[in-house]
This record gives C-alpha cells, sequence and structure tokens, in this order.
C-alpha cells in the first residue's frame, strides 16, 4: 500500500498539473458518482492527507481519493485521453486543457462538500507531512494505544502517513521490538521513533525510488522490509516477517529477531526463504 510519501508525492503531480485551471473532462466510475458533472469548476489545490488524497475545486467541492493497495494516479497529455478512457481499470478522469489526471484501481473515490471533508479524513492523527504535524500529538496518542508498538505505530488514527515500510523500518533503525507494549516505552524511546519516522518520510518524498539506508539501488534501499528470509545487514541474521495487530486488523511486520529483542509472538519461527525466490518453504506473508 502506498503510504505517506508516495501519496504526498502523488499530491503534489496533481496540484501542479491541475491548480489553477478549469475541468474540461469529469469521468468517475463509481456508481454513486458515475452521474456527477463538475466541469467548468476550476481545481483550487491538491493536497495529501496520511494516505489521503484531496482534490479541493472552487465550486465547494472535494474529490477524496485512497489509493489502497494498488491504486495511483497518473498524469498524461490530453491527446492521450481517448486511449485511457477505454481502459477497464479506470475509475476516475479529471481533465483540463494541459493535462489528463487519471485514476487507475482507486480503492476508495468520494464527492463530499470541502467543508465536511473531517468526515472522511477527521479520525486521523497528526500527518507525518502536512501542515498539522505536531510530534508531541503523535508520541502521546501512541504511548496512549493499548496495542503493542508496531500496530500503534500503523494505526492512522495515532499519526498518518506511516505504513509497513515505514513502521518496520523505523523500528530496526531504533532497535526496538515490534510487539513491546507502547505503554511500557519510555517517553524518550517514542519521541526518538516518531522523530525517526518523521526524517525517513520527510526524505523519502522527494525522491521516486523509498530508501531507508541511503541507497536507491534495486535490492539495497531497505534494511528490514521485504527482506525476510535474507541476512540483517547489521548481524547476519535472517529478517523476520509475521503478522501484528488486532484480529481483523494484521499487518505485516518485518524485523531482525536478534537486533530488535527477540521472535515475535505470532511468528512461528520456522525458516523463511526470501521473498521471490524459488524452492524452500513458501512465505505465507503478503508483502504490503
Amino acid at each position: 500500500m502506498p503510504e505517506g510519501d508516495t501519496v504526498w508525492r502523488t499530491a503534489h503531480r496533481l496540484h501542479q498539473a491541475l491548480a489553477g485551471e478549469r475541468v474540461e473532462v469529469w469521468d468517475l466510475r463509481f456508481p454513486e458518482l458515475a452521474t456527477t458533472d463538475l466541469r467548468g469548476a476550476t481545481t483550487t489545490e491538491v493536497v495529501s492527507r496520511g494516505k489521503h488524497v484531496l482534490h479541493r475545486l472552487d465550486a465547494g467541492m472535494t474529490l477524496h481519493s485512497h489509493l489502497r493497495m494498488e491504486g495511483q494516479w497518473r498524469v498524461e497529455a490530453p491527446s492521450d485521453l481517448p486511449r485511457w478512457l477505454r481502459r477497464a481499470d479506470l475509475r476516475a478522469a479529471v481533465g483540463t486543457q494541459q493535462w489528463s489526471a487519471l485514476g487507475l484501481r482507486l480503492g476508495m473515490l468520494d464527492l463530499v462538500p470541502t467543508s465536511r471533508e473531517d468526515e472522511l479524513v477527521g479520525h486521523l492523527g497528526p500527518d507525518v507531512l502536512g501542515p498539522d504535524w505536531d510530534a508531541a500529538v503523535a508520541v502521546a496518542n501512541l504511548r496512549a494505544s493499548p496495542t503493542t508498538i508496531g500496530a500503534a505505530l500503523l494505526d492512522q488514527r495515532n499519526l498518518a502517513g506511516v505504513g509497513t515500510l515505514w513502521a518496520s523500518e523505523s523500528l530496526f533503525l531504533e532497535r526496538l521490538h515490534p510487539w513491546t507494549p507502547a505503554a511500557e516505552l519510555d517517553p524518550e524511546v517514542v519521541e526518538r521513533l516518531v522523530s525517526r519516522a518523521h526524517r525517513l518520510l520527510d526524505t523519502a518524498r522527494h525522491h521516486a525510488v523509498q530508501s531507508s539506508t541511503g541507497n536507491r539501488r534495486r535490492g539495497e534501499e531497505s534494511y528490514v522490509h521485504a527482506r525476510s528470509g535474507r541476512p540483517c545487514r547489521r548481524c547476519g541474521t535472517g529478517v523476520r516477517v509475521a503478522m501484528i495487530g488486532p484480529a481483523g486488523q494484521e499487518r505485516t511486520m518485518f524485523y531482525c529477531r536478534t537486533c530488535q529483542g527477540g521472535i515475535g509472538p505470532t511468528d512461528d519461527g520456522r525458516p523463511q526463504r526470501p521473498m521471490g525466490s524459488a524452492g524452500g518453504r513458501a512465505n505465507p506473508y503478503r508483502r504490503a
């Protein structure tokens, strides 16, 4: 699932293409939105809020989208629009004379009065990359969480924008066991974790390739994320992946049992082969 830095880049690109321009094409392919028509309106801005994209128009409406696992927004030339409109996975097309914004495989699409945006995103904690970012509030939210620190970091109500990539990398870099109860951690420890996550996302939003290691060469970008079955870059122990979070809301967590304080309680401890490799025991966890 795209995380806050990727969604920020998406919103930034859409804003550059559409802000101040009159809408000439409006085609929303969600049943409840298919008859709406905002042609003639002007885009005022496109911003991100955690993992959500908010496209605001001077008609007093906001087009809200969430990419979920496979969604994306593309910006293409209007001359290519007929070809894109034939795509079965197209969910939205908003075009101007200069550019066409095309939403593919979107997981969520809503059209609401801008004054009611909070009904869709008001539950989110401070946005790691937003103007409302407040590290102290994020720390307080995490420490008040009744769950593990890994699950709390992934809960968008505590802070918005962190997904499995940046949660796994932040916890590894701070040498924290993901299954430690959040309430048991000292405030200074959680402050360092929040600061780490903020720095990682703030740096990543300016690059097309996400990297926590500083190396953007393929296969060298991360310390633990998507590296289950491969040696830890610190200690050489095999990186692990296991599920974390309350029942029904489980997410994947990558970690090093040596660097981060032991095997996770949801990890059966059996060998895990590298993702994408042939042979051996299949990795039962989906990459997120």
